[in-house]
C-alpha cells in the first residue's frame, strides 16, 4: 500500500532522474495525499528523426485514477494504488497498464505499523542512499460529462520485502533508472514485456524511520514530519491485515 509519499527534491534533480524539462518549478512537499496533484512522466509524443524534442514528458495528474468508463466516480472507491499482481487484468487498470504506464518521482512513502489492537504507528520509508527514486504509476483520463477532461493515475504496488513486511504486507514499486525506458514504451513493450520490473524493492534498499502522528493529518505539511522519534520497538510480528486502501478486487 502506498497512500502518503514525498517529494522534497529540487526540481532540478527530478528533471536530472527523469530526463524532462517541461514542468514549473515546485516547493518540496512532505506530506501527499490521494486526491492531490502528483506529478507523472510518461513517454512524449512519437518524434521526427533529428527532432529535439524530449523523449519524456510530465504531467500533473489527480492522484486516483478514474477509469475512462465509469460514470460517476463516486460509485467507485478512491483507486489510488493499483496491484501490480492483476493490474494488466484488472478493467479498471487494463487500459493504462498497456497504453500509459508512466513514472512517479518521490523522496520515500509513509506506512502505518499496527500490532493487535494498539493505535497505528507511522513510519517514514527512504532509500538508504537518500536521494530521488520512481515508482511505477499509472494514468488514466476520464471525461466529465460536460465535456471537462480530467487526468489521473495510481501506483503500483507488490509485496512488501523483507525487511518491510513486519510494517505492512504492500509497498510500491520502485523502477529502477535503467529500467524507465523499457517501462514507458508502451508502443513497443506489452505488459508481460514488463512483468518482471514489477517486483519487492531488494533488501536494504530502503530504512524506516518511525516517525510522529502528525503525518495522520494531511494538513501537516512541514519537514518535523519526517524526523525520527524515539518508539519502544516490540517484537516484530506479522502486521494486522488491513484495507488495501485503493486496490480493488472488483474491478
Amino acid at each position: 500500500m502506498c497512500g502518503r509519499f514525498a517529494l522534497t527534491s529540487t526540481p532540478d534533480a527530478v528533471q536530472s532522474l527523469l530526463a524532462v524539462t517541461d514542468f514549473e518549478p515546485f516547493p518540496p512537499r512532505y506530506n501527499i495525499a490521494p486526491t492531490q496533484p502528483i506529478l507523472m512522466a510518461m513517454s512524449g509524443p512519437t518524434r521526427a528523426p533529428g527532432s529535439n524534442l524530449p523523449a519524456r514528458q510530465t504531467m500533473l495528474v489527480r492522484w486516483g485514477l478514474i477509469p475512462s468508463w465509469a460514470k460517476n466516480p463516486a460509485d467507485l472507491s478512491l483507486l489510488f494504488n493499483a496491484r501490480s499482481e492483476t493490474a494488466a487484468e484488472k478493467a479498471s487498470f487494463r487500459t493504462a497498464m498497456r497504453h500509459r504506464r508512466t513514472l512517479v518521482p518521490a523522496n520515500g512513502f509513509y506506512e502505518w505499523r499496527r500490532v493487535g489492537s494498539k493505535k497505528a504507528e507511522p513510519y517514514w520509508i527512504r532509500p538508504k542512499h537518500g536521494g530521488l527514486i520512481a515508482f511505477g504509476g499509472l494514468m488514466e483520463s476520464w471525461s466529465e460529462p460536460g465535456g471537462t477532461e480530467m487526468d489521473t493515475g495510481a501506483i503500483l504496488t507488490t509485496e512488501a520485502n523483507q525487511d518491510l513486511r513486519g510494517i505492512h504486507h504492500r509497498m510500491p514499486v520502485v523502477i529502477q533508472p535503467e529500467d524507465f525506458e523499457r517501462w514507458l514504451d508502451c508502443l513497443n513493450q506489452e505488459p508481460r514485456h514488463v512483468a518482471d520490473l514489477l517486483k519487492p524493492a531488494q533488501p536494504d534498499f530502503f530504512e524506516a524511520v518511525p516517525v510522529s502522528d502528525r503525518v495522520n493529518k494531511v494538513a501537516n505539511v512541514g519537514p518535523d514530519l519526517q524526523e525520527r522519534v524515539e518508539r519502544r520497538e516490540e517484537a516484530r510480528s506479522a502486521p494486522k491485515p488491513c484495507d488495501d486502501g485503493g486496490q480493488l478486487d472488483l474491478f
